[in-house]
């Protein structure tokens, strides 16, 4: 496949992907960019994977940008510590399942995979048997278990009010949005959601299904999904305020 002219005229086959920032002993990686329609340099935090991109002008330089992004280490260093802490998924982090907070406690002679418990106290667990190397897959591995059930089942039940047929539901680990639909029926959604309260989970379903019957956000989809979804102004307010925050669980082992 050839690439197209503009693209083999800005190529730089010896470019780096990335280069290192140090700011106060700490190092930054920072991605390069290189944007067709940019005219300066510029730096972006992703506040759902904590990435840090610079995109650069067709004929910048890389030292141009290293510069740049070097002159910026005070504010990438603070963008970046204002961001929710990561938690990954080991003995002691505490995390929500279905929006109730569980504590992940390994066990490590214990048999099975993952379960959950109720102590006598009331405190909710999320138990891990196996050896501790296992435990961030087999509590992410779970999750997407659980994630895929409940939302295949929310998805259906939307589909049967609707009148319309959901054809595939698929996990994923997507950054940008929490659910798509395809033309066909496919839906996809992130995995995070069993995170997050199951009226908010119930509503992302109801949404991703109403595209089935309005493939857009006109007036008319947003009429679908409120007449099947009594909760959907407090579902998009709660994404709102803490949706963001569901991305930092399981930051330290991105093994999906």
């Amino acid at each position: 496949m050839s690439l197209p002219l503009r693209a083999l005229f800005f190529r730089r086959t010896s470019e780096p992907v990335s280069i290192a920032v140090a700011f106060e002993r700490e190092i930054y990686q920072v991605r390069l960019r290189r944007h067709p329609r940019a005219r300066r340099y510029t730096l972006r935090i992703h506040s759902t994977t904590r990435e840090v991109v610079l995109s650069m002008p067709p004929r910048g330089s890389v030292k141009q940008a290293t510069e740049f992004a070097q002159k910026n280490g005070a504010w990438i260093a603070a963008r970046l510590q204002r961001l929710p802490q990561a938690l990954p998924f080991s003995h002691g982090t505490i995390l929500p399942l279905r929006g109730v907070e569980h504590r992940i406690e390994h066990r490590r002679g214990a048999r099975g995979t993952v379960w959950t418990e109720v102590t006598e106290t009331g405190e909710h667990l999320l138990c891990v048997a196996g050896s501790e190397p296992h435990v961030p897959r087999r509590v992410r591995d779970y999750l997407k278990r659980e994630a895929k059930a409940e939302l295949e089942i929310a998805s259906k039940r939307a589909a049967a009010v609707l009148g319309v047929t959901v054809k595939r539901v698929s996990i994923r680990d997507q950054a940008s949005r929490w659910g798509s639909c395809s033309t066909t029926g496919a839906l996809s959604y992130s995995w995070r959601l069993i995170l997050a309260p199951t009226f908010v989970l119930d509503y992302l379903a109801t949404h991703e299904v109403a595209h089935l019957v309005e493939m857009n956000h006109s007036r008319a989809f947003w009429r679908v999904v409120a007449r099947i979804c009594p909760d959907m102004d407090r579902a998009k307010a709660w994404l709102d305020a803490q949706g963001t925050a569901l991305h930092r669980y399981g930051m330290a082992d991105k093994a999906s």
